[in-house]
């Protein structure tokens, strides 16, 4: 299915949606949303008819013609169903005050007073719209010319008349002279000549139809087919039903067949005619179609299509016949005996109970239609055939609930050729239904839905998301998070802030679908990522680059972060990643996150516990800070520097190594993610927590000690202040000895190993007084 496809789809919804308090335009014959549907089908037809590859043209040709077809039926349909016809006379009350009314205008009012029929005689209209364009025979030149040929050229010679051809050149000698025929192109002619006659038949052609028996030289075939044109004559019609306006010259003449109730009988007759050969046969049932010829017509079709169009012709014609039988008075159809008898009476009771069982014999008749056979084209079971069968049903409820199991079960499964094309249409269908304002299951609505965004997904068009996931109601706004959650880290923030504004376009709360989002991917990535538990991991040891599962739950901050209000949110989900960055050792992600958080959320106050945790990290990051700063400033010492360079570069070493150890005293001596939260059978915010004390404190602890230590030959008083650091490792108060646990992490026996060397380092300069160095001042 080509992308444009799916583009022009959306914009004609796009269209509809801005006028969906605007029936009539949604139902316009050419710019409404069925028909707007129906060109784009009538689009890609043409640009696939020039495709090298005619198979898979071939397939998708067959599904855009049906999918054509369907759009169609539902424009035809579907503005009877929503708007109320004009009040006319009804045909007891034209046969009461004009017993010589006209039949085309009873027929008229006969099916302006039933709905159903209405529909069916639409439907009927749309079959003959869609009907396979009929091939005339090639033009003759005469009539019977190559029979004319051989019987002349007998009498010329004397000869006798040629075996096996007829021996008169009536239009009945084939069917009078037993075992003789026509020549055999003659023969060959006439039967081509019908099965085309019977094309325009099946095509509601009848002028077509009878201009070609003209120009095949066959005017008494024009004319049986001409009767079947209902008789016409405004002259003795007290109303017009017409709409086409008529001249006055016009109004005084009459058309159509006033015999047409023994016209139609002579067709029946001729068409349970063994002795015709069975084009004829066919030719006359389809002119007049009829229970009694219904087996003959049947025969004939190839398609699901020509059987509903038989199917509906039988039932359209015989409901018409049969009305105007039960209303008796008519002088067309009875007489004068009719008109003596006058119309017949029966109360509104009668005629709802009537109309109840031809009804239920019309959906009998059309339900019997999901199993026909068919020789030619896409089965009777067909997406698209079923489809149509319940939209002529009304039941385009119960249609969406069928194929919304089909789609839950996996009847229709994601790899069938057919299944982005189904979807798409059903799709766009609960769309149509929802804006005419026809009510749709919601349950399956949301299936389907829900499915094209899948396919919208799997194809790439990723514009069109928002526009139909808002089209979920209440589900929208989950639904189109889980969409944005499935763009992994495959687009740049410039992308998913584009993607999110989207949301905003169609009707979508961006707040809610940011915050959703942004859930989604958390409990994405957790359900990969491994908890952070057990031993505890070394942060001295060269890190692994960020796996991709890392990097999504990274980044998963990007969408609370683009517009304040979901700073509060951001602020929640930043604590999140950073326990889980920090529990599992991947301190360069903590920090990649914290320069990814907007400056805004350090002055966010409350929740309490919330912000004050945020401001814990922000302080461990300052002091990791200055720990790299250090670092940098150690490499810049290099022999040979001046007397004032190395002074200015001592100076800042000195102030960074104080800078370290009054921020990691202050963090120390501070509740630094402590929490009093506890909960019955314990709280995992809390184990988390305390987890990232036991491998940060002692790994700030002994990263301090051993820079106060090696600096000591630099910066002599740095030794007093690293053994000055113990009292507050010490202190009672703190508990910072607790943080020291005997897992593979910091050993509390490392740093007084550590602070052991110290001591010893007092008595480097002589004396063997180890304590002699803390009485310096």
């Amino acid at each position: 299915m080509g992308d444009s496809l799916y583009v022009a789809c959306a914009e004609v919804l796009s269209i509809s949606q801005s006028k969906r308090n605007d029936l009539a335009s949604l139902l316009d014959p050419e710019t409404g949303f069925a028909p707007r549907l129906r060109q784009i089908c009538r689009d890609q037809i043409a640009d696939l008819e020039d495709v090298a590859d005619r198979r898979t043209s071939r397939e998708q040709l067959e599904l855009l013609r049906l999918e054509q077809n369907t759009w169609g039926l539902l424009q035809a349909v579907m503005p009877a169903r929503k708007t109320e016809p004009e009040p006319i006379p009804s045909p007891r009350a034209l046969l009461s005050e004009n017993p010589y009314t006209p039949t085309s205008t009873l027929a008229q009012s006969i099916m302006n007073s039933s709905p159903l029929l209405s529909e069916l005689i639409v439907v009927r209209e749309w079959l003959h719209e869609t009907a396979p364009a009929p091939q005339p025979p090639e033009a003759t030149t005469g009539y019977w010319v190559f029979t004319k040929h051989s019987i002349s050229q007998s009498l010329r010679t004397g000869g006798t008349h040629r075996d096996g051809l007829v021996k008169e050149m009536d239009p009945d000698a084939v069917n009078r002279s037993e075992g003789r025929a026509l020549a055999a192109e003659d023969s060959s002619y006439e039967k081509s000549l019908a099965h085309a006659l019977y094309g325009y038949v099946r095509a509601g052609r009848l002028e077509d139809a009878i201009e070609m028996c003209r120009r095949a030289r066959q005017p008494w075939r024009a004319a049986s087919i001409r009767g079947a044109l209902l008789f016409q004559w405004n002259a003795i019609s007290t109303e017009s039903l017409n709409d086409d306006a008529m001249d006055e010259d016009d109004s005084e003449r009459w058309v159509g067949n006033p015999r047409r109730k023994l016209w139609k009988s002579t067709c029946v007759q001729a068409a349970l005619n063994p002795s015709l050969p069975d084009y004829e046969r066919l030719l006359y049932a389809a002119l007049a179609p009829s229970p009694q010829t219904s087996t003959i017509l049947k025969a004939g079709c190839r398609t699901w299509e020509d059987h509903l169009w038989a199917q509906l012709s039988i039932m359209c014609e015989e409901k018409q016949s049969m009305e105007m039988t039960r209303l008796g008075g008519d002088f067309w159809e009875g007489g004068p005996e009719a008109v003596e008898k006058g119309v017949r009476e029966v109360t509104k009771e009668e005629e709802e109970v009537e109309e109840e069982e031809w009804e239920k014999e019309v959906v009998g008749a059309l339900e019997g239609l999901k199993s026909v056979g068919v020789i030619e084209g896409a089965p009777a079971d067909h997406a698209f055939h079923f489809s149509q069968l319940y939209i002529i049903l009304d039941k385009t409820g119960p249609l969406l609930e069928v194929f919304a199991d089909g789609l839950k079960n996996g009847t229709f499964h994601q790899s069938s050729s057919e299944y982005a094309h189904m979807c798409r249409f059903f799709a766009h269908l609960c769309l149509f239904l929802r804006l005419i304002d026809i009510s749709i299951p919601p349950l399956a609505t949301q299936v389907i839905l829900e499915s094209y965004l899948q396919v919208l997904e799997n194809a790439g068009q990723r514009d069109l998301i928002a526009m139909y996931a808002g089209a979920l109601g209440d589900n929208a706004v989950e639904r189109y998070a889980m969409f944005l959650v499935s763009l992994e880290i495959s687009g740049d923030i410039a992308e998913r802030r584009m993607a999110l504004t989207k949301a905003r376009e169609h009707g979508l709360d961006v707040d809610r679908v940011a915050t959703a989002t942004a859930e989604r991917t958390i409990e994405k990535a957790f359900e990969i990522l491994p908890e952070p538990k057990g031993p505890l991991p070394s942060v001295i040891a060269m890190q692994p680059p960020p796996t991709d599962v890392e990097l999504f739950l990274l980044r998963s901050i990007e969408w609370t972060t683009f517009g304040e209000a979901t700073y509060d949110t951001a602020l929640e989900q930043a604590n999140v990643l950073l326990r889980y960055f920090l529990g599992c050792g991947r301190v360069q992600l903590a920090l990649r996150l914290q320069l990814m958080l907007p400056v805004e959320l350090a002055s966010i106050s409350e929740p309490e516990e919330r912000a004050t945790e945020y401001l814990h990290y922000r302080q461990f990051f300052t002091i990791w800070e200055t720990f790299e700063r250090v670092v940098e400033c150690q490499a810049l010492d290099v022999p040979h520097m001046s007397k004032e360079a190395r002074g200015a570069w001592l100076s800042d070493y000195r102030g960074l190594i104080e800078s370290a150890r009054e921020q990691i005293v202050k963090l120390l001596s501070s509740e630094w993610l402590v929490t009093d939260v506890e909960t019955p059978g314990g709280d995992r915010r809390r184990r988390e927590l305390i987890r990232i004390r036991q491998i940060f404190i002692p790994e700030l602890i002994l990263r301090l000690h051993v820079l106060l230590f090696t600096s000591r030959h630099r910066i002599p008083e740095n030794l007093k202040k690293a053994i000055d650091l113990v009292n507050v490792i010490a202190d009672s108060r703190y508990k910072l000895y607790e943080d020291f646990v005997g897992q593979e992490g910091r050993k509390l026996s490392d740093y007084l190993s550590a602070v052991k060397d110290a001591m010893v380092g007092g008595v480097e300069g002589g004396g063997s007084d180890p304590f002699r160095i803390l009485q310096q001042v």
